[in-house]
């Protein structure tokens, strides 16, 4: 696969923000974030949403970071070390949500936004309060350049079982309903498909504004944090100055390699690895 390019030594790399929960595990989350930008040669930024108790087996529990921490966080990387792209992860609550998108708002930020709507873990554990999901789809959404659900977190939000493509196309077109420029109703939890395809939605039924991006599904158990990987990957590529999707091209590219390069970890499900970029 095509790389992105990386800065000389010396100068100063792009930046993306990462605006997530923390994994004990190193797994997912923040952890997961760090990892695909530091390989991808991008600088991370980060404000910390929330601090979760948790391992391979599932999250014990969560401590939650005040919303005006989370904002500061935002507002010192911003004014000061500048972003060229920024992502979310787990958002916890309705209060950070809304306070995400007003200081997006006050910061005047223009630069491409990926909102990965994180609503519960792999194993099931409520990330998100009930009342935040509002939040995400009358707040943040609109702000969005990105949105990439999979399909649990399609149903939360729109209430739509995706089976086969029908269905995904349909979800697809009431996510972009929400506001978001484009949806990426990711493929990934249909097991029944001997292949992951993953629906980009821009807003018509023309061919420039939809794309299928597939890919052989890899027998492994150890997928945690695929989802947060692609976002992060595709946030990369957008603040390089990729179309969305090129970047979201790439980020189903590298999210595959790291499922590829994936590894056993404690008595549960180990993470996606991009350490395979170091060889």
């Amino acid at each position: 696969m095509k790389y992105l390019p990386l800065a000389p030594p010396g100068a100063t790399p792009l930046r993306v923000l990462t605006i997530a929960g923390s994994d004990s595990g190193g797994g997912a989350g923040i952890q997961a974030d760090l990892r695909t930008i530091a390989l991808l040669g991008v600088h991370a930024c980060v404000a910390v949403t929330a601090v979760t108790v948790q391992n391979t087996l599932g999250v014990k529990s969560i401590s939650e970071i005040p919303a005006d921490a989370v904002a500061g966080q935002m507002e010192a990387v911003a004014t000061d070390i500048g972003i060229q792209a920024a992502k979310t992860g787990m958002l916890a609550s309705a209060s950070i949500v809304a306070t995400l998108a007003e200081t997006w708002r006050r910061l005047d930020l223009t630069i491409p936004l990926v909102v990965d709507p994180v609503c519960t873990s792999m194993h099931g554990d409520a990330l998100l309060t009930p009342g935040a999901l509002d939040s995400l789809r009358t707040q943040l959404f609109p702000l969005a350049t990105l949105v990439t659900p999979n399909l649990d977190e399609v149903r939360l939000l729109v209430d739509i079982e995706v089976v086969d493509s029908t269905s995904q196309r349909a979800a697809a077109k009431a996510l972009h309903a929400l506001g978001p420029r484009w949806v990426l109703v990711k493929g990934g939890h249909l097991r029944s498909s001997p292949t992951s395809c993953d629906l980009l939605y821009g807003g018509s039924s023309e061919s420039a504004d939809s794309y299928e991006f597939e890919a052989q599904r890899l027998p492994t158990r150890n997928d945690h944090g695929g989802g947060d990987t692609l976002a992060a990957a595709a946030a990369c590529a957008m603040a390089h100055g990729f179309t969305v999707p090129e970047a979201v091209e790439f980020g189903k590219h590298w999210v595959t390699e790291c499922l590829r390069a994936a590894y056993p970890l404690g008595s549960g499900h180990g993470p996606v690895s991009p350490l395979f970029r170091l060889s």
